[in-house]
């Protein structure tokens, strides 16, 4: 599933809302609406400029979503479904953010704290209409499809 707008986007971010992944050893499950909402706060406020940083970061979690059960290709089919709304990076960021430590990026290793981060602490994260502009914003920098929303 590729995205075409951010009307699509904002609807499957919607669609989280009560669904729960799959964690990793050791970690909690989250709810993934919640959990998006989180990660992309604590990136706002350790990244306030790189909203492309803050938007993989609300975006990383909707692949149990697009390949409920694959639990393997979540990372995948999720960069593959922003890409051509949301460019590159943010692709990039979302394939490769649990990987971090291996990869050694420092994008990648804040994406990776914030994801963890936000599955341990509870905070009041406001609400997905509040990212619609910085969405729109990101998609109109780095597609066709984003400029014509």
């Amino acid at each position: 599933m590729e995205l075409r707008s951010v009307e699509e986007l904002m609807d499957l971010l919607y669609a989280c809302r009560g669904t729960r992944d799959a964690p990793a050893l050791g970690s909690a499950r989250v709810d993934l609406h919640q959990h998006a909402l989180q990660t992309a706060a604590l990136l706002r406020r350790a990244r306030p400029a790189d909203k492309e940083l803050q938007v993989a970061g609300l975006v990383h979690a909707i692949g149990p979503l697009l390949r409920p059960g694959d639990v393997t290709r979540h990372s995948d089919s999720a960069a593959d479904a922003v890409r051509p709304l949301l460019g590159e990076r943010v692709s990039h960021l979302v394939r490769d953010h649990c990987r971090a430590r291996e990869i050694a990026d420092d994008d990648l290793l804040r994406l990776h704290q914030a994801d963890e981060e936000g599955r341990s602490v509870e905070f009041d994260a406001g609400v997905l209409e509040d990212w619609r502009a910085v969405l729109e914003l990101v998609a109109s920098r780095n597609s066709p499809l984003g400029a014509a929303n």
